[in-house]
């Protein structure tokens, strides 16, 4: 990681652990924690080098992301969103990009991806309206990239992703989750606004990796190559600022309790194994995504096989920080369970983040089945 953002991970993060029981408790982020995450770069990363942008690497943003997770999810997945929809933007034409970064490439960029609402025809553009559940860190943004239905040329739906300014949309308090409830995941909804044709583009372009105006890496690798790689990267700083809590407490057991019980209670071999096969598990999970992350920082050459893979190993990465968190959380006792600690908001970001439909195991698995079936070794 280079060592601008490895510093500017470390200071967001300071600043994200000082707001996280204040962004759990008004579902919504300090404003101070936000500014902190888009002055350290996290907006620009992807954002191509000819508006500004950094046009950066997956490797760093992964370990960026998780050292931001060790003090507080909900300001990773936020960090993680404004990263990967400014990715997202790079597909627009040229004169998007230059409309979406004209005050410079920190702009913050929300959206999802859900293909919701409708989009009509209209003299230069097309008329947008719907409804976006579930848009992260929603009411700080400057635009929104969010994904709608058009009529087809052969009379069947198609889908395109519009990008709108801020003043076109408006924000509705939906978010009340039991876990990432700092990430203010609001519903965002539009009503008749005009999107001109620079700021729309047919959505197989970003699932193919098919960039216009920018032939960096990472604007060429597919859709599915990273998508669930941004979501398990906040949860492994979860699992880990998890594990850090639990262990000062774990070593001390293993060192008064006794090797056996007969009774009641438990045994410092049962707090031994409950450390080693949570840490063992949560380093896996880093090593899948690290590869994960080095496939994808090989743009256009990553092969349909390894993207499939890569989506695999985030679902895979994601039930292995699940497991281990949970035995954490059930080894740390009623103490491990007070509201006033931050080991019971781990275990629900971590469980609340996996729940993610880009992270979910079988249909990641039946895509790398059918993948490795038409390109076997």
């Amino acid at each position: 990681m280079s060592p601008g953002l490895a510093v500017a991970a470390v200071a967001v993060a300071r600043v994200a652990a000082a707001g996280a029981t204040g962004a759990d408790e008004t579902r919504r982020l300090d404003p101070d924690v936000v500014k902190s995450l888009v002055g350290a770069g996290f907006a620009r990363h992807f954002v191509p080098a000819g508006y500004g942008g950094t046009a950066g690497s997956f490797g760093e943003l992964t370990r960026a992301l998780a050292t931001v997770g060790e003090e507080c999810a909900a300001a990773s997945w936020s960090a993680s969103i404004a990263a990967s929809l400014g990715r997202m933007a790079g597909f627009l034409p040229a004169e998007g990009c230059a409309e979406v970064w004209q005050e410079g490439p920190d702009a913050l960029i929300v959206g999802s991806l859900a293909p919701l609402g409708k989009a009509v025809a209209a003299p230069g553009g097309w008329l947008l309206s719907g409804s976006w559940p579930s848009i992260s860190v929603v009411d700080f943004s400057d635009w929104a990239l969010v994904r709608a239905p058009v009529p087809g040329g052969d009379g069947r739906p198609a889908l395109r992703v519009f990008v709108i300014p801020r003043s076109s949309y408006r924000v509705e308090d939906t978010w009340f989750n039991v876990g990432m409830r700092g990430t203010g995941s609001n519903t965002l909804v539009a009503e008749d606004v005009f999107v001109p044709q620079e700021r729309t583009f047919a959505d197989t372009d970003l699932f193919a990796g098919r960039s216009l105006p920018s032939t960096a890496p990472c604007h060429a690798v597919p859709l599915p190559a990273v998508n669930g790689l941004s979501f398990a990267a906040p949860a492994l700083g979860a699992a880990r600022g998890a594990l850090t809590h639990w262990s000062a407490y774990a070593t001390e057991k293993i060192r008064t309790a006794p090797a056996a019980t007969g009774g009641p209670g438990l045994s410092r071999t049962h707090y031994a194994g409950a450390l080693a096969r949570s840490a063992g598990e949560i380093d896996a999970a880093s090593l899948l995504l690290e590869r994960a992350a080095e496939v994808a920082d090989r743009g256009g050459e990553v092969t349909s096989l390894e993207a499939a893979r890569n989506t695999r190993d985030a679902s895979l990465a994601m039930e292995l920080l699940v497991t281990a968190v949970n035995r954490i959380f059930g080894a740390a006792g009623t103490g491990g369970q007070s509201v006033t600690g931050p080991l019971q908001r781990f275990w629900r970001d971590v469980n609340a983040a996996s729940s993610h439909v880009g992270l979910q195991f079988e249909p990641a698995a039946s895509a790398y089945a059918a993948q490795l079936a038409e390109h076997p070794a």
